[in-house]
Formats: structure tokens, sequence, C-alpha cells
């Protein structure tokens, strides 16, 4: 009985771990490796594992770095149920079916580079009937609803408060009269966030497998988060110009709209023009509504008092290519929300390309910047970039507004962990290097025997509790 770390070990992205107890086979995630094109070739090698002998996969949440190898997976052999949260289900069916569009894309482009060159062409990473393929295989679960998925493996999901129908996974292992219990964090929700409840609490755990992105470091609060983000909107107005703010398709765009329409006055947000450019995220802000039941309270009594919350009179939906480029003929007064969150694909580069060099405009990061991701490399300090062949100077004022993060911040991990009992062990994942030692240092003292395992490491559940590594 145990547990292996194929993905997000020492890094941010690519969340994977294989579960084995007695001959069953779970697999924890499945997600894309992101960053620098070296790191994303690493999508293509073949799994450590044989994908045949997966018994089932047990998913966290929609986001590509836990779901996006789905597709892979299932070409390459998995033949099991992917269990998750019936939101996260309806969530995945946008996110597969975009990220294999864009994948042909690429292909298609890399493509006719190569015929020029007579070189071999390339296949896409998968294709939109791969992404159909796998959406097949989906059980939905509620949380808080516990269910043996195969003898000797139990699961509950607890709302994870992330995104929309993210989860804590508690899992029941039995193998020859033994008895384990992993926690799964998932990736923990911001405390007191807008829209969807806090994240739970559990009690009781063997091994606790925790997310650490933010565990060197603790948000803004939300007081003063609002604040920040009402002085860029007051600044941009003196300015005259566009803001531009790269969101991910899926929480932080149905965040920004909830806030521009509950700030919407104190901002002077009925001054401007707010573009939602993105087809997925119009999607996925529709799949919220589906899903209202899911809101905190205070979400809840906004949408009964106020209506639909991500609505506004100034809002425009930009679903096609021509919408999206018309936006880039106005020389002020749009606030443009658009993907990708990291800056490496979609609509937002296009808009960086008319925009960045403006001293006019301004850019609001509210998301976090992957190591070798191009928003990482503007919100570092880059003085140029390069799109599509062409240097593009930076010119605009940038604003990282870190108070948005999706991620619980140090204290908000910590305190979850306090809740558990007798202390159990802890392995950090899906973080890099260094928020991952400040986080183990934080929880050595809550006298937590902490892990941080490197790729293709196994933690033996039956064995004597490992040595945290100094």
């Amino acid at each position: 009985m145990d547990v292996q770390f194929h993905g997000a070990a020492r890094e941010v992205t690519g969340s994977c771990f294989l579960v084995r107890a007695g001959a069953r086979r779970l697999l924890i995630d499945c997600g894309l490796i992101q960053g620098a094109p070296a790191d994303e070739a690493r999508n293509r090698q073949p799994f450590p594992f044989n994908p045949g002998n997966i018994d089932a996969v047990i998913l966290t949440h929609a986001h590509l770095d836990h779901s996006g190898r789905l597709p892979l997976l299932i070409k390459a052999g998995f033949r099991g149920p992917v269990y998750t949260h019936r939101a996260t289900r309806d969530l995945c069916q946008i996110m597969l079916k975009d990220a294999a569009l864009l994948n042909e894309k690429d292909a298609e482009h890399e493509n006719r580079r190569r015929l020029r060159q007579g070189k071999r062409l390339v296949e896409p990473l998968y294709t939109r009937a791969d992404a159909d393929k796998a959406m097949r295989q989906f059980q939905v679960l509620d949380y808080d609803t516990e269910r043996e998925l195969l003898p000797g493996v139990r699961l509950r999901l607890r709302d994870a408060g992330h995104i929309l129908g993210s989860a804590i996974l508690e899992l029941w292992l039995e193998e020859n009269g033994n008895r384990r219990k992993i926690v799964f964090s998932g990736d923990l929700g911001h405390a007191d966030a807008p829209i969807l409840r806090d994240p739970e609490t559990v009690r009781e755990a063997d091994l606790v497998v925790l997310e650490s992105t933010y565990g060197d470091r603790e948000h803004r609060p939300w007081d003063e988060t609002i604040a920040e983000l009402g002085e860029v909107f007051r600044e941009a107005a003196r300015d005259e110009g566009n803001i531009l703010i790269p969101a991910f398709a899926i929480g932080r765009s149905q965040e920004l709209l909830y806030f521009l329409k509950q700030h919407g006055r104190e901002w002077g947000i009925d001054q401007w023009t707010v573009f939602l450019d993105s087809p997925m995220a119009i999607e996925a802000t529709a799949v919220y509504g589906k899903h209202w039941k899911l809101f905190d309270a205070e979400a809840s009594g906004r949408r009964k008092k106020d209506g639909d919350p991500f609505s506004m009179p100034n809002l425009h939906f930009s679903r096609t290519a021509a919408q999206s480029m018309a936006i880039n003929r106005v020389r002020g007064g749009a606030i443009v929300i658009a993907g990708s969150g990291m800056c490496d694909g979609g609509r937002i580069r296009h808009h960086f390309k008319h925009n960045l060099w403006r001293e006019q405009c301004h850019v609001i990061f509210a998301g976090f910047q992957a190591r070798g991701t191009l928003g990482r490399s503007i919100v570092d300090g880059a003085q140029t970039i390069k799109l599509w062949g062409e240097t593009i100077r930076v010119a605009a004022r940038i604003h990282t507004v870190g108070g948005l993060s999706a991620h619980a911040g140090q204290s908000g991990l910590l305190n979850w962990y306090r809740h558990f009992e007798r202390h159990p062990a802890v392995a950090l994942v899906h973080g890099e290097p260094e928020p991952m030692e400040m986080l183990a240092r934080r929880l050595h003292s809550l006298h937590a025997n902490v892990l941080i395992p490197k790729a293709g490491e196994r933690i033996d559940l039956l064995a004597p509790p490992p040595k945290a590594r100094k």
C-alpha cells in the first residue's frame, strides 16, 4: 500500500499521484505540465506507469494542470472511470475541448513551417475527438457522500473552495486487514473569497498530501485587495487608456465579473466598456450560474436580490475572433478580461501586441504566474517581450494583485492542517522549492512529519512513518 508522486513534485503543474492498495491502482489527477517549452515537451513522454493497469482516476478539479492529460491517459490504454464532482465534469467538458482545439491549431501552425523546411510533420498532443472520448468515462459524485469505488477503496469529496466543483479527497484504503486513510488537499481555496465556500476541514488522516503553491507568503487582506483594485481603475480612468486583465477562464474570470458588479458604483465601472474576451470563460460563467447552489451565503443572497451576479449592462461577451479583433480598435475606456491566465496563449497576447507598448495602458495580473511563462516574465520586470517574432516594448503600467489568488496563502494552509488530530505525516506537492521549504519549516513547528517527495518517489503507507527530510 503506497502512493507514488508522478507530477507536481517540487513543481507547480502536472499533478499526478499513483495510489496502490493490494491489486488496486488509483490515479489522483492527471494534469498537464505547463511552463517553458522544455517543460511542456514532457507531456509527450510516455507515462511512468502502465495506464492499462489503472482501475480508476479521481479528479480533484477541472484546471488543466490537474485534468489536462486525461485524454492522453485514455489514448495510452486507460479504460476505467474518472470520478469527480458533477460541476467539475461540466467544466472539464469545456476545458478539455478547448485544450484539444489549441493542440490542433498549434500542430497545424507547426506543420506549415515544417512543410516549408521539408521536415517530418507532428501530431497534436490530442484532438477534440480524444477529449470527447475522455468525457465519456466521467462518473459524477457530490460533496460529503461516502462511496465505495472498488473493494477496499472508499472515497468522499469535500468542498475545497478553489474553483467550482473543486474537491478535497478523503480516501480510505484496505489491504490484508490493514487500513489507512490518505487526504489529498487538491488545490485549497483562499478563505473568504467571493462566490464559493471556504475549504472544508478534515480531522483524521494517516497521510496528508498538501499543496504548497503559496507556502512562503500571505495574501493581502480582502479589504486591501478591493481598495487596490479600485485605485487601479481610478488611475487607468485618469490615463484614458485600456485595462488588460489576463485571467484564468475558470474561477478568476467569474470572480472579476462578480467584483466589477459588486463594486461598480464606487469604482466607476459604468464609465467603462467591459469585454469578457474568452469563449471558454463565457461557457464557464454559464456553468457557474447552473451550479449556483454551490455558492456561499453572500453570493447566494446577492443572486436572490440582484439576479445574475455576473451580468452588467456594459458587459460584452466576445465569442468570435472578429469580435475579439474589434476590441483592438478601442484606444481607451475598455476593460478586457482575456485568456490565458499566464499569457502563454489565447487572446490576451493579441491585446498585448496592440496595447502593451502604450503608456496609458494598465495590466492587472490577478493570478499565479509559473516560471517560464510570458506572464511571469512581465511580472518580473521584462522591458520587452517577443510576440510572433516581433519585439514589443513593455511601457504599460503593470499591477500584480496577489490578493485575488484562488489558492490559500501560508496561514490558510497551516490553519487547514491544524484541524487534523494526531499530527499526521504531510507530503508537500504543487509548489516551487522555496515555498515548499518555507511551509515545511512552519509545519515542523506544528509537530508535523513533513516530506517533499521527488518525482517518482514512493511513500509506503504500511511502513513506520518516514523521517522528515531536513
